[in-house]
């Protein structure tokens, strides 16, 4: 009779232990990951150790945007995640020019940053120079253009490389809420 009781207690621990890893791996692998901001990159909207959720399921049902602050494959290193903003859309022209982005020929404007910021030129996309998206890639940068290594110095993102959006910031707790999606 005890070791009914007992091989009935261990069967109902290990399904309740299975049930627990079979929901965080849907959630992690499909729903949500964690993820470490590491460095300055995208100081001052994001600080260096803070961890962040990433949103894996806007993308598989529609279209990363503009102003989206984006985990993707480093492109490196694919085994590191990079955290950087959409600047360049699919089919949209980037040209750097006197400090400035733009857009198909219009200057950015880009409100989460110091007015004092000068965006330069890099490797990828020297000055005055237009990169052309394809329909699969983006441009992004870092919000701490001095100190960010981004589309710059290695080219677009293609969009199979985006692990997902940056959601919300869990840690620290003074840092912690939902993470604001730049308007243009």
């Amino acid at each position: 009779m005890i070791t009914r009781r007992l091989g009935a207690a261990i069967v109902d621990i290990l399904q309740t232990v299975v049930l627990a890893v079979a929901i965080f791996l849907v959630v992690y692998l499909f729903l949500f990951q964690p993820h470490q901001v590491k460095g300055d990159s995208m100081f001052p909207n994001m600080l260096d150790g803070e961890y962040l959720l990433t949103d894996k399921l806007s993308y598989r049902l529609g279209k990363p945007d503009r102003g989206d602050i984006v985990v993707f494959a480093a492109p490196p290193n694919p085994s590191e995640d990079y955290i950087k903003r959409i600047i360049g859309l699919p089919g949209e022209s980037v040209l750097i020019r006197d400090g400035k982005v733009y857009i198909n020929g219009s200057e950015l404007r880009e409100s989460y940053l110091p007015d004092s910021l000068i965006t330069s030129a890099g490797q990828s996309l020297s000055e005055g120079s237009e990169m052309v998206l394809a329909d699969d890639e983006y441009f992004v940068l870092g919000d701490n253009r001095p100190n960010s290594s981004d589309s710059r110095r290695w080219g677009p993102v293609k969009r199979k490389k985006l692990v997902g959006r940056a959601w919300v910031v869990y840690w620290p707790p003074k840092e912690a809420g939902a993470i604001d999606h730049a308007e243009y």
